[in-house]
């Protein structure tokens, strides 16, 4: 399973400048400060009603109807294993493409806030701590420095991966999808 990612792409990318910067989307989840890879990233929705769906592992929030699609919606507090996150009126969704054997599929992630996109040089980014950092080390592709403050950059493909998040929820966006064709 893979995502758009600024690996694969950061040749052909005018998101990297010719210094080596990279930019990030930053945001907080549980208040601690995260970052992804803008290429990642399709788009940022606010948060609204998430459809719960039954017998689904605690971190996935449920899904949601984006412009007729279902979109599964990861609340990444559970999937760190800490409690679910209480949307606030700062919660936002941020939409990443995951592709897996030829199939893509949207995926929602559900954070407390979004912040920023910051620019990061490859200088200013650490490798991940064997551990301490809260979750697992190899969700973390980086530390990034800015601002004296640590931002934890995340490998979203094996946050989103590690599960095989596109078979577990497949049969549920498929049986959605049935009924929004049959039911419009």
């Amino acid at each position: 399973m893979t995502v758009k990612d600024s690996h694969q792409l950061q040749s052909a990318s005018a998101d990297t400048d010719d210094e080596g910067t990279n930019q990030y989307l930053t945001f907080s989840v549980a208040e601690q400060m995260f970052g992804i890879g803008i290429l990642a990233i399709k788009e940022i929705i606010q948060y609204g009603a998430v459809s719960s769906v039954p017998m689904m592992p605690d971190f996935i929030r449920g899904v949601i109807n984006l412009r007729g699609a279902v979109v599964p919606v990861v609340d990444l507090s559970a999937r760190f294993h800490r409690r679910q996150a209480e949307a606030g009126r700062r919660s936002c969704i941020v939409i990443v493409e995951m592709c897996e054997e030829g199939s893509i599929q949207d995926v929602g992630i559900l954070v407390d806030s979004v912040s920023a996109v910051l620019e990061i040089t490859p200088d200013e980014i650490e490798p991940p701590p064997a551990f301490g950092a809260g979750i697992k080390s190899d969700f973390i592709r980086g530390m990034g420095k800015v601002d004296g403050r640590f931002v934890i950059l995340l490998d979203i493909s094996r946050v989103l991966g590690t599960e095989g998040l596109i078979e577990l929820v497949a049969p549920v966006v498929a049986a959605a999808s049935n009924k929004t064709v049959s039911s419009g």
